[in-house]
């Protein structure tokens, strides 16, 4: 169903009437600022993958594998758990999960904000490009492998092997650590890193993370073994 107003398209899509490809068609079709709800996800699977404009979408329960994943522009909002990859390769936009996360969330995210309100299974944020992944709860182990660039804030504890060999990225955690990953090392807060905390904090609702007090990860640089300008040539 489709309601058009004097402001933005609102659609209710049924994944209980229409198939994946269905649903996904229609969310390209809508207009930008359009808002939709998405009913009886019952697990399904890549939902509101690959759109490019700007969409508020509410998905009504827990959700499979690969939402929201190759999105450069949406607002994607899951009212419950979510199965891996959420929000793989996210480009801009935000997608906020009200439960916990399966393995992989925010892979290869390149922009935008992931916020899980549960706890995120492991490796998340791996292979990060620039995107903000932010945890309420705790986080697995091979969390953030080989993050490039962008944010991970855990706002409880950390499994085994973070941040393994990690790049530009930086992690910052509540909580405990159970081990650092290979060319991982914690590193003295400065204000800046406290001022980032505070803003995302604010940014996803997590009251219960006091900025001053976490834990800043980030990379010992000792396995960089390639410069491109060495000898100004490639």
């Amino acid at each position: 169903m489709i309601v058009v107003g004097t402001a933005a398209v609102v659609a209710e899509l049924d994944c209980a009437q229409l198939s994946i490809s269905e649903v996904n068609r229609a969310l390209r079709a809508l207009p930008e600022g359009s808002a939709v709800r998405i009913l009886n996800p019952r697990g399904t699977h890549n939902l509101a993958v690959g759109l490019v404009q700007r969409l508020d979408i509410t998905i009504e329960g827990n959700a499979g594998y690969y939402i929201a994943g190759l999105c450069d522009g949406p607002d994607v909002t899951v009212q419950g758990f979510v199965g891996w990859s959420v929000a793989e390769n996210l480009m801009s936009g935000t997608v906020r999960v009200r439960g916990n996360a399966s393995e992989s969330a925010g892979a290869s995210s390149h922009g935008g904000l992931l916020v899980i309100e549960g706890d995120a299974s492991s490796r998340a944020g791996i292979s990060l490009k620039g995107g903000t992944v932010c945890v309420a709860g705790d986080v697995g182990h091979m969390s953030a492998f080989m993050a490039q660039a962008g944010i991970v804030l855990v706002g409880g504890d950390a499994g085994e092997a973070l941040g393994d060999s990690l790049y530009e990225a930086v992690i910052y955690v509540g909580g405990s650590i159970r081990s650092l990953g290979a060319d991982a090392r914690v590193e003295e807060l400065t204000d800046t890193d406290v001022a980032v905390v505070e803003d995302l904090c604010v940014r996803c609702g997590f009251d219960h993370i006091e900025a001053g007090n976490v834990q800043k990860v980030a990379s010992a640089r000792q396995l960089y073994n390639f410069n491109a300008l060495k000898d100004q040539k490639y």
